[in-house]
């Protein structure tokens, strides 16, 4: 089954220059990016985008973690598309505590575990195509993506943004 799912090479995989080993390995599932752009992440967006773990103790932490205050300010947001993206993302990511990851993972490779108790687990992935879906929708905007994921419409706006001078 075609599929796509949301990547993020979170702040320390970024502060440590591992985009490229990162790139690198999830290129051996052979997908393709359809869309890809560096954010500085606001709360709004880490709020959002972590909303289901707002109850635990450590939320305030992993918030922090997301917008950079540990590390550089800034995430790289991917979308990976084709057949059965989600199962092969995650399986090159390993498990999300870096201490059970394979060590051939990206996680085990990589990922520390803080004095705090924050994972620095260096990459996201979507664990289903339902976050995956939500998680895109939060990231990205249609028309950066380049391939129709998912319905959308044209609607009329007026608002203010910056532009070249």
């Amino acid at each position: 089954m075609v599929q796509q799912t949301l990547v993020l090479i979170k702040p320390d995989g970024l502060k440590k220059s591992l985009t490229g080993n990162v790139l690198t390995r999830l290129s051996e599932t052979k997908l393709e990016i359809v869309a890809a752009r560096i954010v500085q992440v606001s709360k709004k967006l880490a709020e959002e985008h972590y909303a289901m773990l707002k109850d635990k103790p450590f939320f305030d932490d992993l918030i922090k973690y997301i917008m950079g205050e540990y590390h550089k300010k800034k995430v790289m947001a991917l979308v990976y598309w084709g057949e059965d993206a989600i199962a092969k993302v995650r399986q090159i990511c390993g498990a999300t505590n870096p201490e059970e990851a394979d060590s051939v993972s990206i996680r085990g490779a990589y990922g520390r575990i803080t004095t705090k108790g924050v994972y620095e687990n260096v990459i996201h992935a979507s664990t289903n195509p339902e976050e995956s879906e939500r998680e895109i929708k939060l990231w990205f905007e249609p028309d950066e993506i380049i391939v129709d994921l998912y319905p959308a419409k044209t609607v009329k706006t007026t608002c203010e943004k910056r532009v070249w001078a």
